[in-house]
C-alpha cells in the first residue's frame, strides 16, 4: 500500500498555499488597471421601465461607458439562456425571455438595468446614482404557494404565473393503490427558499487582445460559457477563453451563467482594456440563484403490515421571475432520480408546478432536488410512524429495498446497482446509542429542555455529465502536469486527483500538479456539480494512466531487455517477473525527452462512465429545544454512510461535515423573506442567519462501504450526501421534541420565534 495513494488519509496538499494568502481568487488575479463595472439594479419588484436615462452617468468623472438593453442592440444578444421540462400534456414549459438588461420591464429586485464602467469602483458607483429610472410600477406576485391567484409575472405565459405542469408515473395505478390501502399517511411540508452564500461572493473580469477574449469567473466550470458567450457576443469558439482560478465556494450556485459575464465581457471588448467586477454580500443576496421554495403535500399508502405500497408528491416549485438554467429540472427530473428513496414501492405519482413569481430565479443548491425528494420521503416515513404507532426505525426497516434485490429498478426507471440500507441503519443505530435516548431525554427534561431525536435514512444519484477527460503531461521542470476537466471549488480536488494518478502510475506524489479551469488548456471537461467530479475524474485519470503505461511499454521491453510476456507493471514501475530488474516510469519518461521524443511525454484520454452510482447512508440527529425561547439546538449528530469505495477519509469526513453543517442551517437558520411589495427583507447577515461552529456538535462519521459497480473505482459520491440526509433527520428530531408539549406539525425553519409559537398554541389549545 503506497503512502499517498487512494483510501489514504492524505491532508490536503493544497491548504499551505491556501491559508497562506498564496490562494489566487478572482479578484486576486484582475489585471491591473482594469476599469471598474458597477450594475444598477431595480429598485421594485415589479414595473413597467418607461425611460432610462443615462446621459448625466456618461459625463460623470472617471466614466468610461453606461450600457443600457438599448446600448446592446448589434453588440450582445439579450437574452439568458435556460432548458425546459416537458409538461404533462406533452407541450414545452414556458420560456420568457430572460434578459440580460432589462429592457421592457424588470421583474424583481436586483434585476440589472445598466452597467456603468469607470477607472475606479466609487467612480461607477456614484455615476450610477446619476441615472434616472421612470417606471409605472406592477401588482406583485410573492407568494410560491398563492402564485396562480397573485398578479400575472408575464402576459405571454399561456397559464397565469406556470412555467410548467410536469408529471411522472402511473395516475391510475396510484389512485387504487391508495383507495385499497389498508393506511394512507399525509402531510404537508413547506421546504424554505435559501441563499447559497459562499465564501466568495461571483465576480468576473474580462481582457480583450483584438483577436481574443478572455472572461475570467469564480464558476464551477468554464465550457458552457464559452459556448454561450461565443454564441451571444458574435465571437467563434477559438476567439473566447474563458478561466476559473481558485473558487472560494460554489455549492451548485456557480455552476451556471449570468448577466455579469456578458456585460463585463462585451465592456472589455467594447472598451480594448480590462474590466472587473465583483459583487458585495448584499448584492450577492438579491441576484445570486437562490435554492429549494418547494409547497410540497406527501402522500403514502401502506399495507396492513405497515410496508409502503404507492407514493404520491405533490409539489408546487418557486422558480422566481425567470427560468435559471437548470431551474426548471431541479424540481422535476432531477428530484425524481431518488424516488422512492431507499424504499420498495413500485407504484406513485410525483407531480411538480413550476410557479413564477416576482423574486430572485431559483435554481440548483448543494443536492439539487435531491434533499428536496428525501426530505418529502423520510418525512412522510416519520409522521408513518407516529401513526402507526411505531419505532422510525421499524417502519422504514419494513419497508427498505432487500439487498437481495439488487440490482433494483426503480419505479422511475432508475437502476440502482448495489446497497444493504438495513445494514446502514443498523450501524448507525448502533453508533448513535439509540436504545439509551430515553435517560439522555430525562436528563435535558431535569434542565427544562425538550430533547428529541429525528432519523433519516438517505439515497442520492451522481449526475452530471458521465464522460471526462484527464491528461497527463511530462513537465520540462521534472514534475507532472495532470489536466481534468472539472473545477474546484474547495473540496480538495489537487489532493485527492494526485492520490489517485500516483497510486495507477507510480509517479511521485509531490511532483504532481493539477491545472483545471482553463478552456485553452483543456478542450472539454464537465465541470464540477452533482457530486460528480472524483467518481468521473477518477475514472478518467485511471483510463489515462493506462493507456499511458501502455504506451511506454515497448520503450520498457527495450530497456530491460525482455520481451512483452515477461514485463508487468506494478507499484509504478515495469518489472521482469521473478527478478528484481525494474525500471520506473519517472526514468522512462526522462529518456524519453533526452531522446526527442516528445509525444510520449503527453497522454490524453477521455472517459466514459458506463453507470450513475447512489450514495446512501443513515443520519440521526438529537436536539433539545427551549420551551421559554423557542431555541433548537442540535445536542448530537451521528452519521453512517456507504459511499463504496473511500478515496481519502479525510476529504470524505469534511465532505459530510459541511454538507450536514448546510442542511442544519436550512432547517433551523436560514429563510429567504420578501415582504408583499417584493422587497428581499434578508439581504444581509444581520437577517439572514447562517449556522455557527457553536451551533454544531462534533460529528462522529463512519462508513459501511459497498463499492459500486457502475465504474471501476467502485467509488459514489460524497460532496452532496449530508444536506440531502440533514433537513429531514433534523427537522423529525425537533418534531418528536415539541410533540410531547403537544405540537403535531413544524416546518422549516426552526427558528426560535416559530417554535416558540407553535408550543404556545398547542398550550392554549390545551387549556
Amino acid at each position: 500500500m503506497v503512502k499517498f495513494g487512494v483510501a489514504q488519509p492524505v491532508t490536503r496538499k493544497e491548504d499551505l498555499r491556501l491559508l497562506t494568502g498564496g490562494g489566487r481568487y478572482v479578484d486576486d488575479t484582475a489585471p491591473e488597471g482594469a476599469a471598474w463595472v458597477h450594475f444598477l439594479r431595480s429598485p421594485v419588484a415589479h414595473a413597467r421601465l418607461l425611460q432610462v436615462d443615462a446621459e448625466a452617468a456618461r459625463k460623470a468623472p472617471g466614466v468610461l461607458a453606461v450600457f443600457t438593453a438599448e446600448d446592446l442592440e448589434g453588440k450582445l444578444r439579450n437574452s439568458m439562456d435556460a432548458g425546459v421540462v416537458q409538461n404533462r400534456d406533452g407541450t414545452p414549459g414556458a420560456a420568457p425571455i430572460r434578459p440580460i438588461l432589462a429592457a421592457d420591464k424588470v421583474a424583481y429586485v436586483g434585476e440589472a438595468v445598466a452597467a456603468v464602467v469607470a477607472e475606479t469602483q466609487a467612480q461607477a458607483r456614484d455615476a450610477a446614482e446619476l441615472i434616472e429610472l421612470n417606471y409605472e410600477e406592477l401588482p406583485v406576485a410573492f407568494d410560491t404557494a398563492l402564485a396562480q391567484e397573485q398578479p400575472e409575472v408575464h402576459p405571454e405565459v399561456a397559464l397565469k404565473n406556470v412555467a410548467f405542469d410536469w408529471a411522472f408515473g402511473d395516475e391510475e395505478a396510484t389512485k387504487q393503490a391508495f383507495e385499497g390501502a389498508a393506511h394512507v399517511v399525509e402531510l404537508p411540508l413547506i421546504n424554505n427558499r435559501v441563499i447559497a452564500t459562499p465564501m466568495e461572493t461571483r465576480g468576473a473580469w474580462a481582457e480583450w487582445d483584438g483577436q481574443k477574449l478572455h472572461l475570467s469567473t469564480n464558476g464551477q466550470g468554464v465550457w458552457g460559457l464559452k459556448r454561450e458567450l461565443s454564441k451571444k457576443i458574435g465571437l467563434a469558439p477559438e476567439q473566447v477563453r474563458i478561466t476559473n482560478p481558485d473558487v472560494g465556494g460554489g455549492f451548485g450556485m456557480k455552476a451556471f451563467n449570468y448577466p455579469e459575464h456578458f456585460i463585463v465581457a462585451l465592456a472589455a471588448k467594447e472598451l480594448g482594456r480590462p474590466t472587473r467586477w465583483m459583487a458585495d454580500r448584499s448584492e450577492s443576496a438579491m441576484t445570486d440563484a437562490m435554492g429549494r421554495d418547494h409547497v410540497t403535500l406527501a402522500r403514502g399508502a401502506f399495507d396492513a403490515d405497515h410496508k409502503l405500497q404507492a407514493i404520491h408528491f405533490s409539489v408546487i416549485a418557486g422558480l422566481g421571475a425567470y427560468n435559471s438554467p437548470f431551474g426548471q429540472y431541479i424540481p422535476s427530473e432531477v428530484a425524481k432520480n431518488v424516488l422512492p428513496g431507499v424504499y420498495d414501492v413500485q407504484i406513485g405519482l410525483f407531480e411538480v408546478k413550476g410557479v413564477y413569481t416576482n423574486t430572485c430565479p431559483v435554481d440548483s443548491y448543494r443536492g439539487a432536488g435531491r434533499p428536496e425528494a428525501i426530505y418529502q420521503i423520510e418525512r412522510l416515513m416519520d409522521a408513518a410512524a407516529r401513526q402507526f404507532g411505531m419505532s422510525p426505525a421499524e417502519v422504514r426497516r419494513k419497508s427498505f429495498i432487500p439487498k437481495d434485490k439488487f440490482p433494483y429498478k426503480t419505479l422511475v426507471g432508475q437502476l440502482y446497482d448495489v446497497g444493504d440500507f438495513d445494514r446502514v441503519m443498523t450501524r448507525c443505530l448502533k453508533e448513535a446509542d439509540w436504545d439509551g435516548f430515553e435517560a439522555r431525554r430525562a436528563e435535558s427534561a431535569k434542565r427544562g429542555m425538550l430533547r428529541g431525536r429525528g432519523l433519516a435514512t438517505y439515497i442520492e444519484s451522481i449526475l452530471g455529465a458521465q464522460n471526462e477527460t484527464a491528461k497527463i503531461e511530462f513537465a520540462e521542470d521534472g514534475g507532472y502536469n495532470l489536466y481534468v476537466g472539472t473545477q474546484s471549488n474547495g473540496q480538495g480536488h489537487e489532493t485527492v486527483y494526485a492520490q489517485i494518478l500516483h497510486e495507477r502510475s507510480g509517479l511521485p506524489y509531490e511532483k504532481i500538479r493539477v491545472i483545471q479551469g482553463d478552456s485553452d488548456l483543456i478542450k472539454t471537461g464537465g465541470g464540477t456539480g452533482g457530486s460528480r467530479s472524483v467518481t468521473m475524474q477518477g475514472n478518467a485519470i485511471n483510463a489515462a494512466t493506462d493507456d499511458m503505461v501502455e504506451k511506454f511499454r515497448p520503450m520498457a521491453e527495450e530497456e530491460l531487455e525482455v520481451s512483452g510476456g515477461d514485463l508487468v507493471f506494478e507499484e509504478g514501475a515495469f518489472r521482469v517477473a521473478g527478478t528484481d530488474r525494474m525500471v520506473t516510469l519517472e526514468t522512462l519518461g526522462a529518456k524519453a525527452r533526452s531522446l526527442g521524443n516528445l509525444e510520449m511525454l503527453v497522454h490524453e484520454t477521455e472517459n466514459t462512465v458506463p453507470g450513475r452510482s447512489f450514495p446512501n447512508g443513515c443520519h440521526i440527529c438529537e436536539v433539545e429545544v427551549d420551551p421559554d425561547t423557542g431555541r433548537t439546538q442540535v445536542v448530537k449528530y451521528t452519521v453512517v454512510d456507504d459511499f463504496g469505495l473511500l478515496m481519502n477519509p479525510v476529504l470524505a469526513i469534511g465532505q459530510v461535515h459541511g454538507g450536514v453543517v448546510q442542511g442544519v442551517g436550512q432547517a433551523i437558520n436560514e429563510q429567504v423573506v420578501y415582504d408583499e411589495s417584493g422587497q428581499l427583507l434578508t439581504a444581509t447577515f444581520m437577517d439572514y442567519s447562517l449556522p455557527r461552529a457553536y451551533e454544531v456538535p462534533d460529528m462522529p462519521f463512519f462508513h459501511e462501504g459497498t463499492p459500486s459497480t457502475a465504474n471501476a473505482i467502485g467509488m459514489k459520491g460524497c460532496g452532496e450526501a449530508g444536506t440531502v440526509g440533514a433537513l429531514a433527520a433534523v427537522t423529525n428530531a425537533a418534531l418528536d421534541a415539541v410533540s410531547a408539549a403537544g405540537v403535531t406539525h413544524v416546518d422549516m425553519p426552526l427558528t426560535p420565534q416559530r417554535v416558540w409559537s407553535w408550543l404556545n398554541a398547542a398550550k392554549t389549545a390545551a387549556e
